[in-house]
């Protein structure tokens, strides 16, 4: 395990890749130690929580200016694209957050290559670099990581799994999908939701994930497998 030197060098490391030199040096600190490390100290889901909004204000200024003529429904589908969990750990994994961040369970490999805990990091880091420099440093940082993954998906919006699910059953006359929360597994700083998704006529599909959300997002795709496959 690397001392304090060797985590103050992987941390300077980090702030050259950010473009930013923190003025407390514990806020960066804060932002890299995820709950399942914090036992009951402090953790980085606050800072979580704030950078999930300053991302979201950003990325939003960003399309508005690129798809100048595109209504509110597409930018809203390119804007929930961007900000999902790959595309969040896509960025981790760029800055390599990995090697700066305090896990639990010893820090174990499975923890560093879990999609959610990286995307975590990833909006825990914004959030502290936006209370200590401001909007500035956070936007510009923004707009270098995101404009690449807003170029590849420029050519069409991307149509997320429930809203193609809604779509196909529109257009053959269903009613809309219909979406239940079926179980909930593990501790509260790493919970697992199952939810099924019922169609007329199909055995219903089910998905898992770290949040309601994620886990319909997965049955909707698994459905939609079964009814185009």
């Amino acid at each position: 395990m690397a001392g304090k030197s060797g985590t103050q060098d992987t941390r300077a490391a980090l702030e050259q890749r950010l473009g930013h030199t923190f003025n407390d040096r514990d806020l960066l600190a804060l932002a890299l130690t995820h709950a399942s490390a914090a036992g009951k100290g402090p953790d980085n889901e606050r800072l979580e929580f704030l950078g999930d909004r300053v991302l979201g204000l950003v990325i939003a200024e960003m399309l508005y200016h690129r798809f100048p003529e595109e209504p509110e429904g597409r930018l809203a589908r390119r804007q929930a694209a961007l900000v999902e969990r790959d595309a969040l750990a896509r960025i981790a994994n760029h800055l390599d957050l990995a090697r700066a961040a305090v896990l639990g369970r010893g820090g174990h490999e499975l923890d560093r290559a879990n999609a959610t805990v990286m995307a975590d990091l990833c909006e825990a880091v914004i959030g502290a670099l936006y209370l200590d420099g401001g909007l500035s440093p956070a936007a510009a940082l923004i707009r270098a990581l995101w404009a690449p993954l807003m170029e590849e998906a420029a050519g069409r919006p991307p149509v997320d799994p429930k809203t193609a699910l809604q779509e196909w059953a529109q257009g053959h006359g269903l009613p809309l999908p219909s979406y239940e929360t079926v179980a909930q597994e593990g501790p509260s700083h790493e919970p697992l939701f199952r939810v099924a998704v019922s169609l007329p006529g199909y055995e219903r599909a089910t998905g898992e994930g770290s949040s309601k959300r994620v886990a319909a997002k997965q049955a909707a795709e698994a459905m939609l497998e079964k009814v185009q496959g």
